[in-house]
């Protein structure tokens, strides 16, 4: 065995109680070293307490995990210097230059004031920040708070970095520029956990995904193996003349042997392959129908989330606390 067959973060019946309110209740979850699992789920599932105890910030009522090879109540002190953190909500300093930000991070992690001096550059030249070290942190776009932010989680280029919901509000430009960064961490052998409510993210970055609701997983897989769980691929047409539906849900039949099913303007059937489509359109063709639009489709993260917890994902208000 190696050291990337032993989980990176491993966590086994995780419960944590808030008053009357059940925020964990037998959290279960394995992250492979060296991958980047995507933590999904509705608002207030238990994503970012999972995260707090794992990060040494909240202490489980039960339960156990290891991070990094460390115990999180028994050895807090050496998983978090193993470990790296971007909340919700950027970290840094207003009122501080994002240089300065840096180089207080580093001291903050012990590093001596050269190290710290020298590792604040590295990332501000990692982070395209550069240009704007010497701006106090107010004056950046929302975007540049966060990747300031997620630079200061690598002060220590730590092996395991917690992002939690890290693109929230940001405009799709920055949000990419993020993205790409983690995929850099990623390539590089970190191992993240990153919670996320905006399901196209956690399909462009994660190689595993881990869905919790009520304080507990109910699913895992990768992206393609959780979307086979909920449904196979499909054909989706739209006829451009109404009046020719009848004669699409024929040809539809005749295609596929299964009688499509009708949703608002657009007819539906199951399908294997792209061999489906060409049936599909041929069968059309000759009966004369044309179409408005025809795709093949197959199922997607939105609809893994809403088979598994009975709901459509939401982007989290501000007003909202996380539990």
């Amino acid at each position: 065995m190696t050291l990337l067959d032993v989980p990176a973060i491993r966590a086994e019946g995780l419960t944590k109680r808030y008053g009357d309110t059940q925020a964990l209740a037998g959290v279960d979850l394995t992250v492979r070293a060296g991958s980047i699992l995507g933590l999904l789920g509705p608002n207030g599932a238990g994503k970012s307490t999972t995260v707090r105890v794992l990060a040494t910030l909240t202490r489980p009522d039960g339960g156990r995990a290891v991070v990094a090879g460390y115990d999180v109540v028994r050895e807090p002190e050496q998983v978090r210097a193993h470990i790296g953190l971007a909340g919700q909500h950027a970290a840094v300093d207003e009122k501080l230059a994002g240089r300065d930000n840096l180089r207080m991070f580093g001291r903050l992690y012990h590093l001596s004031r050269s190290e710290a001096r020298a590792r604040a550059e590295e990332l501000l030249e990692e982070f395209d920040l550069l240009d704007a070290a010497e701006r106090v942190v107010k004056t950046y776009s929302g975007g540049m708070r966060r990747r300031l932010d997620i630079a200061a989680s690598l002060i220590i280029a730590p092996p395991v970095l917690f992002l939690d919901e890290p693109t929230t509000g940001l405009d799709p430009r920055s949000r990419n520029a993020v993205w790409a960064m983690i995929r850099r961490l990623a390539e590089r052998g970190a191992t993240v956990l990153l919670t996320t409510q905006t399901l196209d993210e956690a399909d462009n970055l994660a190689d595993d995904i881990a869905v919790v609701d009520g304080g507990r997983e109910i699913a895992n897989g990768t992206p393609d193996e959780l979307k086979t769980r909920v449904g196979q691929d499909r054909v989706d047409v739209v006829v451009a003349d109404p009046r020719d539906r009848a004669a699409a849900v024929d040809a539809l039949r005749r295609a596929t042997g299964v009688e499509p099913q009708l949703s608002g303007e657009q007819l539906s059937v199951p399908a294997n392959g792209s061999r489906t489509l060409t049936t599909v359109v041929r069968e059309l063709d000759a009966a004369g129908v044309a179409t408005d639009d025809i795709a093949l489709r197959r199922p997607t993260l939105d609809d893994v989330f809403l088979h598994f917890t009975g709901r459509q994902a939401e982007p989290q208000s501000e007003e909202e606390q996380a539990t």
